[in-house]
């Protein structure tokens, strides 16, 4: 492989770029563990065109609370970090 050499601003634009894929990689990877847990665990029966109604409620539920965990994670973490500086 060739060593190419990239001026700083083509760096920081690489850098910029990887640091978005990455974030909507993960973002990726958080839908669908959501789907996943939140499926297996409201989703009982093979569903028909529509969800019963207490299929979905629990979903909504799920979500919520996932939701309302990752947020609280969140702001845990960056409420964290001037103190580790």
């Amino acid at each position: 492989m060739d060593n190419v050499k990239f001026d700083e601003a083509t760096q920081k634009e690489l850098a910029t770029f990887l640091e978005r894929e990455q974030a909507q990689a993960r973002i990726n990877s958080t839908v669908h563990n959501l789907t996943s847990m939140c499926w297996d665990k409201c989703v009982t029966g093979i569903p028909g065109s529509r969800f019963a109604r207490g299929e979905e409620s629990c979903l909504l539920n799920c979500v919520d609370r996932f939701m309302d965990t990752s947020l609280f994670i969140i702001k845990t973490i960056e409420s964290q970090r001037p103190q580790q500086s």
